[in-house]
């Protein structure tokens, strides 16, 4: 299992907004069915790695057929073999100790 945490920016577009751009960016990964979140920065999805390049490229692409002119992608990929590990896990191991 791994997780992806990754920014699809839409340039040269008609709107400041992009929320339309990422709502359908993130529908790539709901149909592939992975499990992913997204906050106020950036989407974060889970899932094996081929699975996850593949949403990654899906949400470019998708970005470049709604008319933006330009797409930056960027994402890091968090990959563990030493034990097996998912979202709430991650978020659970740093808010535990804090309370």
């Amino acid at each position: 299992m791994a997780i992806l945490q990754i920014n699809v920016v839409p340039l040269g577009t008609d709107e400041a907004s992009i929320s339309s751009f990422v709502t359908k960016a993130c529908k790539a990964a709901q149909e592939m069915g992975l499990k992913y979140e997204v906050n106020a920065m950036s989407t974060i999805i889970e899932g094996d790695q081929d699975e996850l390049f593949e949403a990654a490229k899906r949400m470019h692409e998708i970005t470049l057929k709604m008319g933006a002119e330009r797409v930056i992608t960027s994402f890091s990929l968090d990959e563990r073999i030493d034990k097996s590990t998912d979202m709430e896990n991650m978020v659970e191991a740093v808010i535990d100790p804090m309370e």
